[in-house]
């Protein structure tokens, strides 16, 4: 009787309950049963942000570049090549929180959220290669010809560096209240959410404004070391530590944005949430496979295979995905997409299926002991 009624549930689910296993998404704009899609709620907070940041690296930008001249200081112009790179990059950052909230269309039916990855990896390689490696040339042509780097007026390179540490500062305040405030609605510390955040926008504009003010301190450092020694190649270490500092910074922000990219899950405490949404209904046997990926800040997709009991006529198996669809979404919020493939499963996929379940337990039992 039970391979009877699981080739009956097969049939059906192909040909009279193909809902069951599809909730395609619409490309008029608007998600299945819910409002129009736009941006998530933190993107006029996220802006305002990048605009702070913005508005600060471009004015300080300008006083590095004049007083690194004036100066003929090596750190203080491998600043001015950092806050130059992270005024590019703030400009990508603001482009892609306009592009990521377009709606979707038939090309891209998911929508766009991940263009929030793909500028963030632009950001990135801008932090490598206008700052990390002017700072690296700077800094080794500096050690290979210290006679003709002499830094003059100390002054200048004290005020500009002083006032560049109070903007970048103000800027990092900014964005780190951003991120608790962000950390604090998903349940993390401060770290996890830099780690496992899913909008890379505001953690670029933090690492940018914290490598600054560390930027800025071995700046300050090298200069004062300079003048006390009367040797040039203080100034030049610290433009090298400048350089390995963003390329470090480069590397990581773009380690996050490819994984990103390629299609990273959802965390392991929401996967354990839709997965007992599924199995908690006495209608679902077994959840024999559950896949999820990041569509976006706020974004997700899940799709699930999961076996039925036996008894359930093709009404019953629509209702039942209807109902567990809603159940996931209002449970996990950003889980947006939804499909369900509803199929028999045999004794392998079972013992396989229940040792994926044993592996996310235990690691969300690691995260949660580990504070995160």
């Amino acid at each position: 009787m039970r391979d009877r009624a699981r080739g009956t549930r097969q049939g059906m689910t192909r040909d009279e309950a193909h809902g069951a296993r599809t909730d395609e998404p619409k490309t008029d704009g608007t998600e299945q049963g819910g409002p129009e899609r736009g941006g998530p709620e933190g993107d006029g907070e996220t802006r305002g942000t990048v605009l702070v940041a913005l508005l600060a690296n471009l004015v300080i930008a300008l006083a590095k570049i004049v007083g690194g001249l004036i100066a003929g200081s090596p750190a203080l112009l491998s600043e001015a090549a950092h806050s130059v790179a992270d005024s590019l990059n703030e400009v990508f950052l603001l482009a892609s929180l306009s592009r990521s909230r377009r709606r979707p269309d038939a090309r891209h039916p998911f929508g766009y959220g991940k263009e929030r990855f793909f500028w963030s990896m632009l950001a990135a390689v801008g932090i490598f290669v206008t700052g990390g490696c002017f700072s690296f040339y700077q800094g080794l042509h500096t050690l290979l010809n210290p006679q003709a780097e002499e830094t003059g007026d100390y002054l200048v390179v004290y005020l500009v560096l002083l006032v560049s540490l109070i903007a970048e500062g103000g800027s990092l305040a900014r964005a780190t209240l951003q991120v608790r405030r962000q950390a604090r609605q998903a349940g993390r510390g401060l770290s996890a959410q830099l780690r496992r955040g899913d909008d890379p926008t505001v953690r670029t504009v933090f690492a940018e404004d914290a490598a600054a003010v560390l930027g800025v301190l071995l700046a300050l450092a090298g200069a004062g070391l300079h003048q006390w020694t009367g040797r040039p190649q203080w100034e030049a270490a610290a433009a090298l530590a400048i350089a390995a500092l963003l390329m470090y910074v480069a590397y990581r922000l773009g380690r996050d944005a490819k994984d990103l990219l390629v299609g990273q899950a959802v965390d392991p405490a929401v996967q354990q949430k839709a997965l007992d949404v599924l199995t908690e209904r006495p209608e679902v046997d077994t959840v024999t496979r559950l896949l999820t990926m990041r569509l976006g800040p706020g974004s997700a997709l899940l799709a699930a295979r999961i076996d039925l009991v036996d008894g359930l006529d093709s009404n019953g198996v629509e209702e039942l995905c209807v109902q567990l669809k809603q159940r996931i979404r209002s449970t996990c919020p950003d889980i947006d997409q939804v499909f369900l493939d509803i199929t028999a499963a045999d004794e392998d996929e079972r013992r396989r299926a229940a040792e994926r379940r044993r592996k996310l337990r235990e690691t969300v039992r690691q995260e949660t002991a580990a504070g995160s």
